[in-house]
């Protein structure tokens, strides 16, 4: 089992992973809103990327420009059309044998985050993702994950406060992500998997990270780390 110790301490290793561009080659919120194309939401996505709006106000009112009547489509859309990361079973079954707790930290919806993930076993109650009610008549996103005392950025689905659960004392925190919804994750992991927004933003920073393609990539980094603890 890969553990590391801190102040002489055994820390128990435990991933956080991203969903949407992560275990998931493309972004299925962009892909939904670009595929259905309701008026105005290029720039939303621009005010988002750019965080010059929060990514809680931001996906609600990406959301909102959809109707409720479109709630299977968009479901059928992204199982048709998502394609998941090369590797991602893989890293499961890794995981599994060297006994790291694996944690699914999505800013997606739950519509498809769920079903996109039923085939791999994972306990529901290691995914984190934001919720949906389609009883209006537009689509209203909830927020079961919001941010907590220490976070003030408005993120909806606050993959800090899910770390913060953990304390680092006990665990080796380990982020894989992509983009602005893991900024801040990102400050607080001991070991960071970064591509795309975010490997612009760690190397910003100078934060310590290792770049993937796949999650062959991630498992051969993890097995270094084991072989150095």
């Amino acid at each position: 089992m890969m553990t590391e110790r801190l102040g002489g301490r055994r820390r128990q290793p435990i991933i956080f992973c991203d969903f949407d561009g992560t275990i998931t080659q493309n972004d299925n919120i962009i892909a939904i809103i670009r595929h259905f194309n309701p008026p105005g939401w290029e720039a939303l996505v621009d005010e988002i990327i750019g965080e010059r709006k929060s990514i809680k106000e931001g996906v609600g009112e990406l959301f909102r420009l959809l109707p409720v009547t479109l709630k299977q489509e968009m479901t059928d859309f992204v199982i048709g059309n998502a394609s998941i990361r090369a590797g991602f079973q893989e890293l499961l079954d890794y995981c599994r044998k060297q006994e790291i707790e694996f944690y699914v930290t999505s800013g997606g919806i739950d519509f498809f985050v769920y079903p996109l993930l039923a085939p791999y076993g994972i306990p529901q109650n290691h995914i984190y993702c934001n919720g949906s009610d389609f009883s209006g008549p537009q689509v209203e996103i909830t927020w079961p994950h919001a941010c907590d005392d220490h976070c003030h950025n408005n993120c909806g689905m606050c993959k800090s406060t899910i770390i913060r659960r953990f304390p680092k004392e006990q665990y080796k925190r380990i982020l894989i992500g992509d983009s602005v919804t893991d900024f801040e994750g990102a400050k607080l992991a001991d070991l960071v998997f970064a591509r795309s927004h975010l490997t612009t933003k760690c190397t910003q920073l100078g934060l310590p990270h290792f770049e993937y393609i796949t999650f062959h990539d991630v498992i051969a980094i993890l097995k270094q780390e084991e072989n150095n603890d």
